[in-house]
Formats: structure tokens, C-alpha cells, sequence
């Protein structure tokens, strides 16, 4: 009977701790985070391109340029090169030309990039030798890979240095038909000779898979050394030769993307084995780098682990920032060696409001690092009420917010019969009006200014950011004459009655089509699984559909299968959001380029929207310095796209991040995706937060075992009464 009153009264102590993590994780030297969706679908420099999934790019690859942490703005920096270079100008004989050529002149750009000597791969056994100096791991058998499902599972590993040569490689992986590349398009029209190499990669592939299985799912390595790329070349281990048709100023933001990031050549054939995707051992789950941290840990949807890269070279925290910096505490660990914490460990979390409340207790030091909302969000809590904010205050939470170059929309796609072009002049001028109305009725002021407070922002009235060259987003008498008129000076939201008529014109009044009857009914594609946290986003859309009386379908899927769905086209109606990539206008116009089909060339132009003299204006932008006539192309540009509405704009986002008072060096960032890297932790206070946060509550325990105490009692009470009546009937038998 002590034995079970002493097993009940252990059972609460054992629930009194609500940490996702092991006994004691608060006092090692981690950084503890969550992500909400699946894990990640792409980890391979050349096919990522989503923000969950920059999280753990940025931190293990590594391109040639960056951006530094705390300058605003934002400001280019040497990542893997020694320096920020400038291209050279060459003619169509090869003759240099002055910095100052027109462009008609200039038959390429020559960027000469020097590469750092002391850059080293991260620990993996594609790499691992033998004495004789052959790779280890290069020729395994059929069965050879056992149950191996980490590289670490592997008896050796070994490492190299990373040279000129890794570069060439990356870019002409882009040219790969086995791998995604949604940037090969992009590249295709400025590197020298890439989209004749993707032709040639394209056959090379074909006849090396040809009379084998069309699903066979360990493809031979396609080896893409042999084949010379003309505008990639190693002129050195440490010198780096990118060749551009053309001038491209923004080639200096490409360089900063994990898109130009180094790719070892063994690491390919090591994954092209048989056995290795079965046993998810791929670029996608086990990426491999020269950054600050590697990927140690893997479980789908669960948990992923980086650790310190032991190869790192020395790289240490800035000394300068900008105006307000040094006063926020963010330049006290300057010249001090990088990084700061020993691992990065990031749980899964399916819903917003337990992210929050383990990041309220202290087991989380932010809520997700890619996610730019979390500082609104809980800045919106702390002031709703005097109680909260003391809450906060007394916790010292930190929400450092700002405005950003992200956005967020709602997108047409283009190859939609209903929504999208259209296949006649007559069919066009309809689902542009249908278009039009739907963008009208839309009232983003009211779902994200007044509602949606905690994923709030500023009204978008087209595709080009406020802080970026050009943009005239929220200056005086600039809006879309589609959707708003001037009202005193201010950009008012047009009337109803102005849809009601656009409905009309596109053959829908009413919300019912004019030739039969039945009311229109639209697919609306969302990227997540809906929670009830954002059933109420959705179900404000449906009402803004219903205001014109078209029935909205809700089709809502994990963001892996959007991916897929949006692949195929198969969308109609389409959330979407966009990160800046880098802090030029073109970065968001690109969305729009139709080269850059999403469906069609697997670029990132997600609504398939298609416009000849946009893509005209597009490729005259690229050649553009910041000046007058970059704005002049930049607002034809816009008011193109405001007309045909392929997107009803949404908002440009508050961007506002969260962290605990023991979490050092955060700032707001949108293209600073290597900010991992820079976070220091205070484990001692961490560690006296927890235990003060999280004090056990005694009285129910002291209640429990008054209540077991009182049942043993009565429990012994009756076995000695039964016992006292046995042997009493045994007395008188």
C-alpha cells in the first residue's frame, strides 16, 4: 500500500514541468525555437526559395555576398568573398569598355570575385577518404546503405576546402532537370551561355536515363563537370569569374542568395546512390555548407537540430550599425568570435497559441525565425490591456518592430479560364473586370489595419514596396485609381456600386452568370492548414466575396502540397506572401515577369500572369541604375499591372520579431536570414527565468495526497473489517 500512495503522489511532479525539451535544456548554451508547418521541402541551395526554409539555408550555405545585420538599409557584405567587387564592361570583340558604356555597347558584364582562403566544408562522408586517397563512400552496392539514415551514421567523415571550382558548379546545377531551380529562368537570360547549357544538360540527362524505369528513383549521378558552363569559370581555387549578358546591376543581389551559394560536386554523387533518398538521406534533409552551423538532427515534422560547424573560420560580430544601435544594446558583443550559441533546435508546434504560451513560460527564446509577425502579434496582446502589459514588461519580452519590404496578397492565376486572361479579346476585358471588381470589394484597410491587428499593415496599391528606389507607396496623392479615388487628399477605398458594375461587365451581376443563372463560384487555394486561428482570416475573405455575391470554396492544404498544386497550375484564387530577397525593386516586379511563369518555367511568378509590354519594361529594368529614368519605367511599369490586376495587392506587413529579455543581438530584418548566427544567449538567465516562470503549484499535490492519504484509510479500514468477519465465521464454524 506505500509503494502505490508513493507512485500516485510522483505523478503530478513528473507533469508539474510543461517543457517540450529534455530535463535540464535550459542550461546548455541553445537557441530554442518552433515552426508551425511541415518540415521544410527544400533544403538544397538551388532549390530553395521559401522563407521556413531559409531558416536553415542561410545558417549552413554559404554565397558569395551577404547583408550586414544592423545597417539600415540594408547594406551588402562579404560572406564567402573577400570583398564587394565591381563588374567590367566588355564589347562584342572582347574589348574592355569605361565603367559608363551604353548599354548597347556592352556585350558583357565580368564580375572577377575573390574568394576567401579559409573556407572549409562542413563534416560529411561524401568527402570521407580512404588511405589510397579514393572516396570511401562513392561506390556503395546495392544493400550497402543498410539502415543509414544521417550522415553520421557513417563510421568516417571527412571535410575539404572550399574553392572557386564549388561555385562554377552551384550555378550550373541550375541547369539540372532532376532538381528543382526556380531561379533558372532568371539566370537563364543573364549568365553567358546558361540557357544553351540547360538545353545541353536537358539531352545529356535524357540520354544517360534512356531504357531505364521513367520512375526509377535513384538516378545515376549526372556529372556536370564535364560539360563547361561560359559563364562560370575558376580562374583560380580563390577567384571566381561570373559572365553576364549584358549590364545587370541587381547580379550584386543574387550574389547574396543562397542561389550562388557554393555546392560541392561529392556531395551530389554521394546522394545519387542507391538506397540514399529511401533512407531521406538527400540534399533536402541533409544539407551540406561552409556556414556557422550544420544540420545534426533531422525528424519529419518533429524536430531539427544545427550545431556548431566544427570547420567554421574565424568570423566575428560587427562594431558598427546604424543611428540607435549602440544605445540598444545590439554592438556590446562587438569583435567577439561567431557564433554564439552551440546549437540551434527548432520543434514543431501546430498552432499559434501554443507557440505562444511555451514562448510566455520561457521554453521558447523566439517563436519561429522566419516568421516576421510574431513581434505584432504579441505586441497587439501587450496592448489590449494594463494587465498584459505589465505581464510583458515585468517578463521583459522584447518586440523589436519595424516596416519592411514583405508583403502580403491575394493572386489570379492567369491560366485560369475564369480568372485568368482569357483566350478572346471579349473574355479578356470580362475576367479583367471580374478581376477588378474582386479587388474593389476586398477591404484590406478593415481586415488588416482594424481586424487582423496582430498580422496587420499598410493598405498595398500596387506591387512596388514603400523603402525601396522608385517606390511612392503611401506619398501624398499616389494610390490605384482601380480601387481607391482621392477623398480630401487621402486614397478612399472605392464603392461597392463601382464592383456592382464591374460584375456586370464581366458577365456576373449579381454574382450569377447572365447566361445561366447559377451563381459564380470560385476556388480560393490556401497555403496552410486551416487553425482556428485563421479560420476567422478565411472566413472575413468569404464575406468579402459574398459582398458581390460570389460563392468562395476554400481549398486549404499544408504548404507542401500548395507547393505542389501551384506547380501544376491547378490553382484559381491564391494567398501568397513575399520576403525581399533583396532590397530592389525589381525583386518584387520579377513576380510579375512572364518568363518567370511558376507553372509554366517553375519561376516564382506565381500567378502566371503574362503581359508583353510589362516583360518588355521588365528586361529594359534590369540594365537601370537607381536614377530618373529607373522611376520613369518603374511607374509604367506599375500602372500596367494596377489595370490588369493579377493580384488584389493586399498589404505591405509590419515586420516585428520576438525574443526573450535573455536573447541578445535581434533586429528586425526581412533579407538578414542569417540572423541565427549573431543571436547570444544568456543560459544562467534563462535558466533563473524557467524556475521562477514556472514554479510548481503545491496545493493540488498537498490535496492529492490528503485525498490518498484519506483512501488508504478507508481502504484498510474495510480489508480489517473483512478480515475481523472472516475470522469470526471461522471462530463459530
Amino acid at each position: 500500500m506505500r509503494s502505490c500512495l508513493g507512485a500516485l503522489l510522483l505523478v503530478p511532479l513528473a507533469a508539474c514541468d510543461n517543457s517540450p525539451h529534455p530535463h535540464g535544456a535550459e542550461r546548455d548554451n541553445t537557441l530554442y525555437m518552433a515552426f508551425s508547418e511541415r518540415s521544410p521541402r527544400y533544403l538544397d541551395p538551388t532549390s530553395s526559395y521559401t522563407a521556413p526554409e531559409s531558416t536553415y539555408t542561410y545558417e549552413i550555405s554559404e554565397p558569395p555576398y551577404g547583408y550586414h545585420p544592423l545597417k539600415r538599409p540594408y547594406t551588402l557584405i562579404p560572406r564567402t568573398a573577400t570583398e564587394l567587387v565591381q563588374p567590367y564592361y566588355l564589347d562584342a570583340q572582347g574589348k574592355r569598355l569605361p565603367d559608363d558604356a551604353p548599354d548597347e555597347q556592352i556585350a558583357e558584364a565580368v564580375y572577377d570575385i575573390p574568394l576567401r582562403a579559409d573556407l572549409k566544408w562542413s563534416p560529411h562522408p561524401a568527402f570521407a577518404r580512404d588511405a589510397q586517397g579514393g572516396y570511401l563512400y562513392h561506390h556503395l552496392k546495392p544493400g550497402e546503405l543498410g539502415d543509414k539514415r544521417s550522415p553520421f551514421d557513417f563510421k568516417q567523415l571527412g571535410t575539404r576546402a572550399v574553392v572557386a571550382e564549388d561555385f562554377v558548379y552551384a550555378l550550373k546545377r541550375h541547369a539540372n532537370p532532376r532538381i528543382e531551380a526556380p531561379l533558372q529562368a532568371v539566370f537563364s537570360e543573364h549568365v553567358l551561355g546558361l540557357k544553351d547549357y540547360v538545353a545541353l544538360i536537358k539531352r545529356e540527362s535524357a540520354r544517360q536515363l534512356e531504357g531505364r524505369p521513367e520512375n526509377l528513383a535513384d538516378k545515376p549521378f549526372l556529372d556536370l563537370r564535364q560539360w563547361p558552363l561560359a559563364g562560370a569559370q575558376a580562374v583560380n581555387d580563390h577567384l571566381l569569374r561570373i559572365r553576364l549578358k549584358g549590364r545587370y546591376p541587381q547580379w550584386r543581389f543574387w550574389l547574396a542568395t543562397n542561389f550562388t551559394a557554393a555546392v560541392p560536386w561529392e556531395v551530389d554523387a554521394f546522394y545519387a546512390q542507391p538506397g540514399m533518398a529511401a533512407n531521406s538521406l538527400t540534399w533536402n534533409q541533409w544539407p551540406v555548407g561552409s556556414g556557422a552551423f550544420m544540420m545534426t538532427e533531422s525528424v519529419q515534422d518533429r524536430r531539427h537540430v544545427m550545431s556548431r560547424n566544427p570547420n567554421y573560420r574565424v568570423e566575428t560580430y560587427p562594431c558598427n550599425g546604424s543611428p540607435g544601435d549602440a544605445e540598444a544594446g545590439l554592438l556590446a558583443d562587438c569583435g567577439k568570435r561567431l557564433p554564439f550559441v552551440d546549437k540551434v533546435v527548432a520543434i514543431n508546434v501546430k498552432e499559434r497559441v501554443p507557440i505562444k504560451e511555451l514562448f510566455k513560460q520561457g521554453y521558447l527564446d523566439l517563436p519561429e525565425m522566419d516568421r516576421a509577425d510574431w513581434g505584432v502579434n504579441l505586441a497587439v496582446d501587450r496592448d489590449d490591456s494594463d494587465e498584459v502589459r505589465a505581464f510583458f514588461e515585468q517578463r521583459g519580452f522584447r518586440l523589436p518592430m519595424d516596416v519592411d519590404i514583405s508583403n502580403w496578397y491575394l493572386g489570379f492565376n492567369w491560366l485560369d479560364p475564369v480568372v485568368g486572361r482569357g483566350d478572346t479579346p471579349e473574355q479578356q476585358k470580362r475576367n479583367r473586370a471580374l478581376r477588378q471588381a474582386i479587388s474593389i470589394a476586398i477591404d484590406w484597410e478593415e481586415g488588416y489595419g482594424r481586424i487582423f491587428r496582430d498580422r496587420g499593415g499598410d493598405a498595398a496599391h500596387g506591387p512596388i514596396p514603400p523603402g525601396v528606389f522608385g517606390s511612392k507607396e503611401g506619398q501624398p496623392g499616389e494610390y490605384n485609381p482601380v480601387t481607391h479615388r482621392l477623398v480630401n487628399g487621402k486614397p478612399v477605398r472605392r464603392p461597392l456600386e463601382d464592383a456592382f458594375k464591374l460584375m456586370a461587365e464581366a458577365g456576373y451581376p449579381d454574382g450569377r452568370d447572365a447566361k445561366t443563372g447559377k451563381p459564380l463560384v470560385l476556388n480560393y487555394d490556401f497555403q496552410r492548414v486551416i487553425t482556428p486561428e485563421l479560420k476567422a482570416e478565411n472566413d472575413w475573405m468569404v464575406r468579402q466575396f459574398a459582398k458581390l455575391g460570389i460563392q468562395l470554396d476554400i481549398r486549404a492544404t499544408d504548404f507542401n502540397q500548395f507547393q505542389e498544386k501551384i506547380l501544376k497550375g491547378k490553382h484559381q484564387i491564391f494567398w501568397w506572401g513575399w520576403f525581399a530577397d533583396y532590397p530592389d525593386a525589381e525583386n518584387f516586379l520579377f513576380l510579375l515577369y512572364g518568363p518567370n511563369s511558376k507553372s509554366l518555367h517553375e519561376g516564382e511568378n506565381t500567378a502566371n500572369y503574362a503581359n508583353p509590354e510589362f516583360d518588355r519594361l521588365f528586361r529594359k529594368l534590369q540594365s537601370l541604375e537607381d536614377g530618373a529614368e529607373k522611376a520613369k519605367v518603374m511607374a509604367q511599369m506599375n500602372d500596367i499591372v494596377r489595370a490588369d490586376a493579377p493580384w488584389a495587392w493586399g498589404f505591405w506587413s509590419y515586420s516585428g520579431l520576438a525574443f526573450q529579455r535573455w536573447v541578445h543581438n535581434g533586429k528586425p530584418g526581412v533579407v538578414v536570414r542569417d540572423r541565427a548566427r549573431y543571436l547570444r544567449v544568456d543560459a544562467q538567465e534563462r535558466t533563473r527565468s524557467i524556475a521562477e516562470w514556472n514554479r510548481p503549484v503545491w496545493w493540488p499535490l498537498l490535496l492529492l495526497a490528503v485525498g490518498g492519504l484519506a483512501i488508504f484509510i478507508a481502504t484498510r479500514r474495510a480489508w480489517r473489517a473483512r478480515e475481523t468477519a472472516t475470522a469470526a465465521k471461522l471462530e463459530s464454524a
